[in-house]
């Protein structure tokens, strides 16, 4: 299956500033397999080193500092020549310390050598501290709406929607299909595995079951990986993120988690999730300001989980949900489409949304595009009254040049808003743009 991060990391190869990567996300999104494929189609040859499954080979880090005498260790080892044109990849590098210390010194010691590194639950280790400076990062997730398409065989919708130029509605004929496939996007999520599954098998069942296990996966993340004083309350807050979502204002309550639970208490389980990149926690801000970073409210904040598959079997809620009409978008308060939403626009804008909150208004999302501060607010049907985005602008008109609504009606340009039909949020940035310019 073919994932677009491949061009970010042909970027990486190609930049002459290039250092040692990182590549982060969640357990299960693909990591592996797109470093390897890197390794095939774009270098002559590929080692890759996995130090949870290979652990004699941590001894080469061990010893000594000296990189080129690790890649004349590794190169005896595994029976490969190691030349400039070889990519190097250490999987699970967290469960070598001495590895992940070692970037550094082929960042400075061996700049030439092309070095890619992943791991599961790499972001604790390295929100432990790490050299800045010395590796490039790149954020990986889970499988965009894009991407199951074009797993799904589905090229000419895909084409359809590359092809868009303006802003104009979108005829019936590619409407309606995509509103189903994305419907079934919903069920799947983006988890590779899952995707994989429906699109070879068209067994919804087995795909679910994929999702379930994955969960499972992660559940004996904690016990595994976690401080043993802070399991107990990690699992608290996993369980309780469908009913968090649940709330019409969906800002994390940790006396959601357990009765009379305070922030002091759970506060490390939530950053571990977070660090884990199994949830993503969205800041409110009380005003629109550049950078957007410097309005965060810290102690108010909303979490989503890391896929919107995982989170639909998180809550329970089945698959014949996709016979009803649309109930997907609009089950327990739109929370699924609000997630598959934050998906979209982690992957478009450099600068992680935020959401923004008076005394009784509430927009989903703001987005920092360049200088421009955008609001957008995610509708989960076709009711797309749009009270809290109107009163946000009345009240910061002069710094908004544009509002943007996510919803199941087409795509139009109406003044200043902006409304875009669900299926098209990973075109939102371009899309932003065309609408600027007019």
């Amino acid at each position: 299956m073919e994932r677009k991060i491949l061009n970010d990391l042909c970027k990486w190869k190609d930049s002459k500033r290039r250092k040692p990567l990182i590549l982060r996300g969640a357990r299960q999104v693909g990591k592996t397999w797109v470093l390897q494929e890197f390794g095939k189609r774009y270098f002559s040859d590929f080692i890759y080193i996995n130090f949870e499954r290979q652990e004699e080979f941590k001894q080469f880090f061990q010893l000594t500092k000296d990189v080129h005498r690790i890649l004349q260790n590794l190169s005896m080892a595994s029976g490969k020549k190691v030349t400039k044109d070889t990519l190097i990849i250490f999987d699970e590098i967290q469960a070598c310390e001495e590895a992940l210390n070692a970037l550094k010194y082929f960042c400075e010691d061996a700049p030439e050598y092309y070095v890619v590194s992943a791991g599961s639950l790499l972001g604790i280790k390295l929100s432990q501290g790490f050299p800045v400076g010395k590796v490039d990062f790149l954020e990986m997730s889970a499988m965009s709406f894009e991407e199951f398409l074009l797993a799904n065989g589905d090229n000419s919708l895909l084409a359809y929607l590359d092809g868009i130029q303006d802003i104009s509605a979108i005829p019936n004929a590619f409407f309606n299909p995509l509103v189903e496939k994305l419907k079934m996007y919903f069920i799947t999520g983006g988890m590779p595995e899952a995707v994989l599954v429906w699109t070879e098998d068209r067994d919804i069942l087995a795909a679910d079951n994929v999702l379930a296990d994955i969960l499972l996966s992660y559940e004996s993340d904690f016990g595994k990986h976690a401080d043993k004083y802070d399991v107990y309350k990690i699992g608290l807050v996993w369980e309780s993120l469908p009913s968090q979502l649940a709330k019409e204002n969906k800002k994390f309550l940790y006396s959601a988690v357990k009765e009379g639970a305070r922030a002091r208490e759970y506060e490390n389980a939530v950053n571990w999730l977070a660090n884990a990149d199994m949830v993503r926690k969205v800041f409110r801000i009380s005003k629109p300001g550049l950078p957007l970073s410097a309005c965060d409210d810290l102690t108010a904040f909303k979490i989503y989980m890391g896929d919107v598959g995982l989170l639909r079997k998180h809550s329970h809620l089945a698959t014949s949900a996709f016979t009803e009409r649309n109930r997907l978008f609009t089950e327990f308060k739109g929370a699924l489409t609000e997630n598959y939403v934050l998906q979209c626009l982690l992957r478009q804008f450099e600068v992680k949304p935020r959401y923004w909150t008076d005394a009784q208004h509430e927009v989903d999302f703001v987005v920092q595009r360049e200088n421009d501060i955008i609001p957008i607010e995610v509708k989960a049907g076709e009711n797309v009254r749009m009270t809290s985005i109107k009163n946000y602008y009345k009240q910061y008109e002069s710094e908004t040049p544009l509002l943007v609504r996510l919803s199941l009606c087409n795509l139009s340009l109406d003044g200043n808003v902006l409304n875009v039909p669900l299926f098209l949020a990973d075109k939102l940035d371009k899309l932003i743009g065309i609408a600027l310019n007019k």
